[in-house]
């Protein structure tokens, strides 16, 4: 017995171990339920955030993005399992639960363990979701220069060097220093896989230093979503905390002219992350010592041989002939290696043979001294040559640029207008052929390089030093352009002694002024124009203060907060060409301007006015008219618009007040025929009454101008690339109205809720003609029923020149029944847009032709019935040889758009959004055009290849999209 009783307890022991294990087991089963379900609904939503805010960063990380794909699927797994697992607890009885809770456990670490991994990849993406660590910066290469290269490498070597922390890069204006950080930063670009540094950011900070702008500046390439409501305080915290993340930045500060503090900035001290850099340029090397830099590299001037070959390369090979070549090399040594007074002498020389036009120029560079006490004297004399090499009107226009704040993008019509008002352009001319003499200036002026490309399309700037020397003449009073500019300057209050009887120019424009001060009657006796746009602040006019300006031809008030302008003064502005108050929201009303005999230009665009001006039909010389978007313009007067008989420009895009023809307008009020005696008028847009009365043929006078838009009911209007000439009908039965005149003059229609379309169909087919004008097509909110009409001859097509067609809400089962019948060749279509149009089944059905050859962009969304894009895939060549871009949206019943094996050559952009039925892509790896795909994952690992390596190969261009239930769009 005594030999047993060891036996015995052990046996005693491990039941009581078992059964104490299921009790416990038993017991925390309930805590266990609890504690997956919290686990697995984190896990869930932690694989929600991995959505395409990082698919920039992903498509370029591929080992990563395989790695997330992984985890991705082993949550789905354990997803699944542990569903399955709580789902048994339901139907499991109490000797079961121990077992179960065993097995909850075990799911619990799975699931914690991917919670881990994905929280670790959510940090990491979060670091490294920016678009690229360094961003191309527009500027030329400095590598072929000596001079630069070995400044380039100074700074190198500071970048590697644990000395330096914050280096200046300083010298004069125009020498370079912008250039040299720009090389620097795009070097580092072509190095990005060894290069030091996680990020690098390059800013612009200006004379006028702007903390928020700055701040935007850094928060727009840290992908911060900054509000304009937010202070500058919340925006610098939230600077510091994306940037402390960074293992180490590059910080790039161009063009600081006073010492910075960045702690108000947001930018963590390089002492706190080590291994941070900070790089400003300045013209002044007290600047770099007030901010504490470790090392400065002055720019210096280019060697000899250096400036030989930029101002070679500037002047054309002209110089490089024997005859030339002596002169052109003093003229080029006279610019002191300037690489912006070489750029701008030799540009103005290029090509010029005559051997007497370079001694002229030699001759007078050589009278001053190019390096004397100034660094302005250093610039200007070499520019002051290109500046007088301009006609007397070129000039003028580029004085004006002067006008406007430091690197401020120019609206290149906003310029001309001021020229046009200044008198610069031709009078007698059109309002187009001014514009076109005015761009034609803009492009000398870029070509002299005194003007450069603005920030936005359509627009210039002045290079700083550029503005500078063009504000030192202005100053000088020389050529009688004698200017006040202090544009831009965070100006709050002006004084009556700024104000000179000499002054040709005045520009306070974009400052903070809330009051002008009383000037004496006729005090500034030559002053031509006068800028105060951009002063929010500011709320009135005094009385006499215009009274000071009685010779002015421009004045701005835009964007101010006017309510009324003194109509007293006005009496004065006797010579006023052009008066802006654009956007002036509280302007309600104006005083008479009959007795501002000169007026050709008014803008009221954005105003807050009820009645058209008073006096303007008094005025012979009027031409311009903007009332654009006054949505509260209610009356204008019968027998007004009629007089203005020299009237070419009347914009009322957007305005309240809606036109109507005689007899059905309001008594009192103008109607459209009064438009209609407006012999001169080249331009329109209006709104007009949905009225089949208004397209009649008597109205066809609409055919004589240059540029349209009619808006006929709503104010539904689709912006298109063909605006030029434009007709929006809404609401209206078009059966009952004839337009073929005037759609043989349209570059775009667009219908919108119309009755009568098939009807207009067949009178424009039985007209037998072609519409060789128009380029774009949308039809909008209608029931078409093309099957009870003939189709349109074959040997017709109606729109032999469409470039764009839209379809949105349109009862069709395939776009060629719109095509057949309208006789559509489609051999000039570029872009197909087609949106929750419910019954269309095919896009092109069995009798459409088989290419469409300049197709450039599909997009087709919300079209239920769509089950593919083509009926028939009998032929070898794809249809659609030229598609670049292809977007798919929400086609539940899409199940192809090409052959297998198909291939559309040309394709860069695909996205396919909620059609899960499409399984293959015309896309092969043999071409190399592919840039981007965008679909849901689940889509995407569905999808069939002929050739496996396919896959491979155009798998770093798949961006995943957050799979989401389709949102429902009605009809």
């Amino acid at each position: 017995m005594e030999c047993l009783s060891p036996i015995i307890g052990e046996i005693l022991r491990s039941i009581y171990s078992s059964t104490y294990s299921r009790v416990t087991n038993a017991i925390k089963f309930k805590s266990n339920v609890k504690a997956l379900n919290d686990s697995l609904e984190r896990l869930i939503e932690l694989k929600g955030n991995m959505n395409e805010d990082y698919e920039s960063f992903l498509a370029k990380d591929k080992p990563l993005r395989l790695k997330l794909m992984r985890w991705q699927r082993e949550v789905e797994e354990v997803s699944t399992k542990a569903r399955l697992k709580l789902e048994k607890r339901v139907s499991c009885g109490m000797s079961l639960r121990s077992r179960l809770s065993r097995k909850l456990v075990t799911v619990l670490e799975e699931v914690k363990m991917l919670e881990k991994d994905g929280i670790e990849f959510v940090d990491m993406l979060s670091m490294n979701s920016t678009p690229e660590r360094v961003e191309h910066v527009p500027g030329v290469s400095v590598v072929n220069q000596t001079a630069a290269s070995d400044m380039l490498l100074k700074i190198r070597d500071g970048l590697i060097s644990d000395e330096a922390q914050k280096i200046g890069v300083w010298g004069m204006g125009g020498v370079g220093k912008t250039t040299l950080v720009r090389s620097l930063n795009n070097k580092l670009r072509e190095e990005a896989a060894t290069q030091p540094f996680g990020l690098v950011i390059f800013v612009i900070v200006s004379k006028e230093f702007d903390p928020r702008k700055v701040q935007k500046q850094i928060a727009e390439r840290l992908n911060i979503d900054a509000q304009m409501e937010e202070s500058e305080e919340k925006l610098a915290r939230m600077i510091y905390v994306r940037l402390k993340k960074e293992r180490n930045f590059l910080l790039i500060l161009d063009d600081v002219w006073k010492p910075i503090d960045l702690d108000l900035l947001g930018i963590p001290r390089t002492e706190e992350n080590r291994g941070s850099k900070i790089i400003l340029t300045s013209r002044f090397l007290e600047v770099c010592r007030s901010m504490r830099t470790d090392l400065d590299v002055r720019v210096e001037c280019l060697l000899e041989e250096d400036a030989w070959e930029l101002f070679c390369k500037n002047a054309g090979e002209v110089v490089r002939s024997d005859h030339v070549r002596p002169i052109a090399k003093a003229v080029s040594l006279e610019c002191g290696g300037l690489p912006l007074a070489i750029i701008t002498v030799g540009t103005a020389m290029r090509g010029k043979k005559n051997v007497k036009l370079w001694n002229h120029v030699l001759n007078k560079l050589s009278k001053s001294v190019p390096w004397i006490k100034s660094i302005e004297d250093k610039i200007f004399q070499p520019l002051k040559l290109s500046y007088d090499f301009l006609e007397v009107k070129a000039k003028s226009c580029f004085l004006l640029c002067a006008l406007f704040p430091e690197d401020y993008s120019i609206e290149v019509t906003e310029l001309v207008m001021y020229w046009m008002a200044e008198g610069f352009m031709e009078e007698h001319g059109s309002h187009e052929d001014s514009m076109n003499e005015g761009i034609t200036i803009v492009e000398s002026l870029k070509d002299y390089c005194l003007l450069e490309d603005g920030a936005r399309r359509d627009t210039v700037k002045m290079h700083d030093v550029v503005r500078d020397f063009a504000i030192w003449i202005m100053s000088s009073s020389q050529d009688d352009c004698h200017s006040l500019v202090m544009s831009g300057t965070g100006l709050q209050e002006i004084t009556q002694d700024k104000f000179a009887p000499s002054l040709r120019r005045v520009s306070l424009m974009n400052n903070k002024l809330e009051r002008l001060p009383d000037l004496a009657e006729e005090y500034c006796v030559k002053t031509s124009a006068l800028l105060l746009q951009g002063n929010s602040l500011l709320k009135k006019v005094p009385m006499g203060f215009l009274q000071a300006f009685p010779t002015l031809r421009i004045l701005n008030l835009s964007g101010t907060r006017m309510k009324s302008l003194p109509s007293c003064s006005f009496l004065h502005l006797s010579s006023l060409h052009s008066l802006f108050l654009r956007e002036c929201f509280n302007l309600v009303e104006l005083p008479s301007l009959e007795t501002v005999a000169k007026l050709e230009l008014l803008d009221l665009c954005g105003t807050h006015i009820i009645e058209f001006p008073r006096g303007l039909e008094e005025l012979k010389r009027f031409r311009h008219l903007d009332l654009s978007r006054t949505l509260h313009l209610e009356s204008i007067p019968a027998k007004v618009v009629s007089r203005l008989s020299s009237l070419e420009t009347l914009d009322m895009t957007s305005s309240h007040y809606r036109w109507n023809v005689h007899g059905e307008a309001q008594k009192g009020q103008a109607t459209l025929e009064e438009i209609g005696c407006l012999k001169r008028l080249q331009v329109l847009s209006i709104r007009l009454y949905s009225s089949p009365f208004l397209l009649n043929k008597r109205n066809n006078w609409i055919k004589r101008l240059k540029k349209f838009q009619l808006v006929v009911g709503s104010r539904y209007i689709l912006r298109t690339r063909h605006n030029k000439r434009r007709l929006t009908i809404s609401h209206l039965n078009v059966s009952q109205v004839s337009i073929g005149w005037l759609l043989a003059y349209t570059t775009s229609l667009a219908l919108n809720y119309c009755q009568g379309i098939e009807a207009m169909m067949k009178k424009l087919v039985a007209d037998n003609r072609s519409f060789k004008n128009l380029k774009s097509l949308t039809i909008e909110n209608a029931i078409i029923n093309t099957k009870t009409s003939k189709p349109c001859s074959d040997k017709l097509d109606l729109l032999p020149n469409l470039e764009e067609l839209h379809l949105r809400r349109v009862d069709l089962e395939t776009f060629s029944e719109l095509q057949t019948h309208l006789g559509l060749r489609l051999e000039t279509l570029k872009i197909i847009e087609i949106t929750m149009c419910r019954k269309l089944q095919t896009l092109l059905g069995e009798r459409s032709f088989l290419t469409i050859p300049k197709l450039e962009e599909i997009e087709i969304s919300y079209c239920d019935s769509l089950q593919n894009l083509h009926e028939v895939f009998l032929y070898h060549e794809p249809f659609l040889p030229n598609l670049r871009v292809l977007k798919l949206r929400n086609l539940p019943k899409l199940g192809s758009i090409c052959n297998w094996g198909e291939t559309w050559k040309c394709l860069e952009l695909v996205e396919v959004i909620h059609c899960n039925k499409l399984d293959r892509l015309p896309i092969s790896s043999t071409y190399g055009r592919i840039k981007k795909i965008k679909g849901e994952l689940s889509w995407w690992e569905r999808l069939q290849w002929e050739d496996p390596s396919d896959l491979t190969n155009v798998q770093p261009f798949f961006n995943p999209v957050k799979e989401e239930v389709p949102l429902l769009i009605l009809s």
